[in-house]
């Protein structure tokens, strides 16, 4: 199982592979534990015990996190080619699942050009107006105050909109992967990159 990493195609699907293998493996380690404790004493009352208790914290974290990917909705297959078609020089982030109090936007690929949010949801209930005012309220929180975040629904109405950003991005010479590239740990994140850390 090749490692996804975050904002790339597929992220979702790894980390719900991944996460159901991990708990799987440390359930069953609890459960070793427990029963050697019970096999050897012929009681509950062992350290095992007391080993296997504090081994299904993790258990159960790891079955929470596996339960958050799960309901998060990945990228289809087909919105990915189409979208990877006008991508161009573009830097496009896919699969991310964004959380608030109030719920959660699956926002299946986005990009930042020059100011500009731009999102894609393949989700028809999605509340496109209170998300594009998390992600707005998010990323101003990094000082990107003046940004325009714009989520589709319509993914030729969201293609149109990258072919647009491609031509600003040839006219003013802009080089996203570079911003990134350039980006020093430590310092003020890109708006990129706040993408990906308000994600799942």
């Amino acid at each position: 199982m090749r490692r996804v990493a975050k904002g790339n195609f597929g992220y979702i699907e790894y980390n719900r592979k991944f996460a159901a293998v991990r708990t799987v493996i440390a359930l069953a380690i609890c459960l070793i534990i427990f029963f050697t404790g019970l096999i050897i004493y012929k009681s509950n009352k062992s350290a095992f015990s007391i080993i296997a208790a504090i081994g299904c914290l993790p258990t159960g974290l790891s079955a929470v996190n596996l339960v958050m990917y799960l309901r998060a909705h990945p990228c289809s297959k087909k919105a990915y080619d189409i979208i990877e078609a006008h991508r161009n020089g573009l830097l496009i982030r896919y699969d991310l699942e964004m959380t608030s109090y109030d719920e959660n936007y699956d926002i299946a690929a986005a990009t930042v050009l020059d100011k500009n949010v731009v999102c894609y949801t393949e989700d028809n209930t999605l509340d496109t107006v209170n998300c594009e005012k998390h992600i707005k309220n998010q990323i101003s929180q990094s000082g990107y105050s003046n940004y325009t975040v714009k989520v589709f629904k319509d993914i030729n109405a969201f293609c149109s909109r990258l072919d647009q950003l491609e031509q600003i991005r040839v006219t003013k010479k802009i080089d996203p992967q570079a911003i990134e590239d350039a980006w020093v740990p430590g310092t003020v994140e890109t708006c990129a990159l706040v993408l990906l850390s308000i994600s799942l």
